[in-house]
């Protein structure tokens, strides 16, 4: 850190993998320290500031990390295991652990996972305003009917919180298996659009996120990025 200002939500941000919202949200509740002080929002700070948070001082550097994962089928996006259900930090060498997932996949979804410490790279890529696009490739339980394919791509299906409208390009002549791509993130979108219309996804995977690929990596691989261009 040089002796230029930085704005103390960034400086979080970028220490805690934590996005600018959830800095300031942590300055609000108070458990900020700058040189001993409580900190307030708008605060900043300079080289050589002490930083405490929840009683743990902060180094003046971290390293930003960029990591992509070819995430299992059967593996939890958590740091704790759900039941008998081991988490993607299984996979993970000891060195990147301390990582956050940039968004989830749940267990039964296999595919690109992101993880990094930067905590605005992780907002930009998840918050919907930002519209990152993301593609999978899906399989169904039985053909998807061309009127429900024709509901699903022009006027979206209501799932409950809103409507969902997924573009879809079919792989094959079966009909039971597509290509979809979205720029939303709600939980469990694709499969519950199509459980609304009566169908159960058989295998998700997802391919593309935003300008990075699966491609290339194995199942259960990582591969860190040089930076997150």
């Amino acid at each position: 850190m040089t002796n230029e200002p930085t704005r103390l939500n960034k400086y979080l941000a970028l220490h805690l993998g934590v996005s600018r919202r959830e800095a300031d949200e942590l300055i609000e509740k108070g458990s900020v320290t700058v040189n001993g002080a409580v900190a307030v929002l708008g605060s900043q700070v300079h080289g050589g500031d002490t930083v405490i948070v929840n009683g743990k001082p902060l180094t003046s550097e971290t390293d930003l990390r960029y990591v992509l994962l070819n995430k299992p089928v059967g593996y939890v996006c958590s740091r704790k295991a759900q039941g008998e259900n081991p988490t993607i930090y299984d996979l993970l060498p000891l060195d990147m652990t301390a990582l956050k997932p940039v968004g989830r996949l749940d267990k039964d979804s296999s595919g690109l996972l992101l993880l990094t410490n930067d905590g605005d790279f992780a907002h930009r890529m998840t918050h919907p305003s930002f519209r990152k696009v993301k593609v999978y490739h899906v399989s169904l339980d039985k053909p998807l009917e061309p009127l429900h394919q024709q509901m699903i791509a022009d006027y979206g299906v209501e799932i409950g919180d809103g409507t969902s409208q997924l573009a879809l390009e079919r792989i094959g002549d079966e009909r039971k298996n597509w290509v979809v791509t979205m720029s939303e993130g709600r939980n469990r979108q694709i499969r519950r659009t199509f459980a609304a219309l009566g169908y159960a996804v058989t295998s998700l995977h997802r391919t593309n996120f935003g300008p990075y690929s699966v491609i290339g990596l194995e199942s259960g691989q990582t591969r860190e990025l040089t930076s997150k261009d």
